[in-house]
């Protein structure tokens, strides 16, 4: 017997077991491919994975301001709440802004200030003054320097930022906050913004998808049924937009829809408006939302025409051959088979629009602003990234709901988006 099979394994021809050989080769073979994918499962992680768990985590977190007053809110939390703190909480509260260094109590009277307007400016203020006090009694000292450390609803606003970790934000984001004993409680009239925001968001987003549906069906239509030479002209026009910067179409927009614009210009020229009673179509809700159909409809027809273009013509002449009406036999066939483009775009259409901020920044005004011009507002002046996070938490939450109806009832594996 060979040396192959004395031990009752086959050899390779280097005198290593065969079933050794193929493991290493398999072996070889993952790793090969997981390197392979590695740049883009590294590409995932940096710019989706991290950004998403790094919002999720500053919606929560209040760490930052406990590190610049630990004692002052450890005494706090004796307060009963009635009246003004006492004497230790004022002396706790002197030493701790005399040792914060500028940075720090910098960002932290900011958020101070995101629970109270005006501690901001009184921990300025009092840092300052706070040189000219040489010893207690503290409370005093410190209602004489600035009335507002005598005003009760000032500390009972620090109450909301007292954990290291709060809901503050995502009930900022639903017009609720937290009262001094940490009860949920409604925002003053004056200061709720978000609700109607919401709705508003939900409103035009379902809107324009549906625009998009009722004018992308027709033009999908018309690209899978015409002859090539007349199909890849409209393709043209249909894919022009992507080729057009995002901020020249809107401005080319603002111009056509202003008052003055070319729209009602040629409605007064028809005879169709009088001069003094042009429409409005700037800066409200109804601009954007025919702004938005424009720039989104290629995102509903691209995905119809995929779809339309698979379905073949013989099952519409079927249905004529068998009696049905040209009406009646597309309701019962056409329509059904191009269902997954229609739930495709749909879908597309509506996850783009919910977070839509640049046309409505500039096309929307005050009455057409949706929540993603919110997220900006408080990223770029304010710097209330908490609240931008939790606003952002839910409109991926808001998004995820959505996806998963969707995938109940009609399924992903049904999605054709090309």
């Amino acid at each position: 017997m060979s040396s192959e099979t004395i031990s009752g394994s086959i050899l390779t021809s280097d005198g290593i077991p065969l079933k050794v050989s193929l493991r290493k080769a398999e072996k070889r073979n993952k790793i090969r491919a997981f390197l392979l994918v590695l740049p883009l499962l590294t590409f995932i992680l940096i710019t989706f994975i991290i950004p998403i768990g790094d919002m999720l985590a500053r919606s929560v977190d209040d760490r930052y301001i406990n590190t610049v007053f630990p004692k002052t809110f450890e005494v706090f939390k004796k307060w009963d709440k009635q009246d003004l703190p006492p004497e230790e909480v004022y002396e706790t509260m002197f030493f701790e802004i005399n040792a914060a260094k500028g940075y720090k109590i910098g960002k932290s009277s900011t958020r101070m200030n995101y629970s109270k307007s005006g501690w901001k400016s009184l921990i300025k203020k009092s840092q300052r003054k706070f040189k000219r006090i040489k010893e207690g009694p503290y409370k005093e000292q410190m209602i004489k320097i600035d009335k507002r450390w005598g005003d009760p609803l000032y500390w009972k606003a620090l109450g909301e930022m007292v954990d290291p970790t709060t809901m503050g934000y995502y009930l900022n984001a639903v017009d609720l906050k937290y009262d001094s004993n940490k009860e949920i409680i409604a925002q003053p009239e004056n200061r709720r913004i978000y609700n109607h925001t919401w709705i508003k968001t939900f409103k035009v987003s379902l809107l324009v998808t549906l625009f998009t549906l009722m004018l992308g069906y027709p033009i999908a239509y018309l690209l899978a049924t015409l002859p090539l030479k007349y199909s890849n002209l409209l393709m043209i026009c249909v894919l022009l937009p992507f080729w057009t910067s995002l901020l020249v179409r809107t401005v080319a927009w603002m111009i056509i829809l202003q008052q003055n614009g070319v729209f009602n210009n040629l409605m007064v020229i028809a005879g169709l408006i009088a001069d003094e009673n042009r429409w409005k179509l700037m800066y409200n809700e109804t601009g954007t939302i025919i702004v938005m159909t424009q720039i989104l409809l290629p995102f509903m027809v691209l995905p119809l025409y995929s779809v339309m273009k698979t379905i073949s013509p013989s099952y519409m002449k079927a249905a004529l051959n068998l009696g049905a009406s040209p009406l009646h036999a597309f309701w019962k066939v056409y329509m059904p088979n191009s269902l997954p483009g229609i739930s495709a775009g749909g879908l597309l259409v509506f996850i783009i629009a919910i977070g839509y901020f640049i046309t409505p920044e500039l096309v929307g005004g005050k009455d057409g602003q949706m929540i993603g011009n919110w997220i900006a507002y408080h990223l770029k002046t304010t710097l209330n990234w908490g609240l931008c996070a939790a606003l952002g938490s839910i409109l991926l939450a808001v998004m995820l709901v959505f996806y998963w109806v969707y995938n109940k009832i009609i399924g992903v594996e049904n999605i054709k988006l090309g």
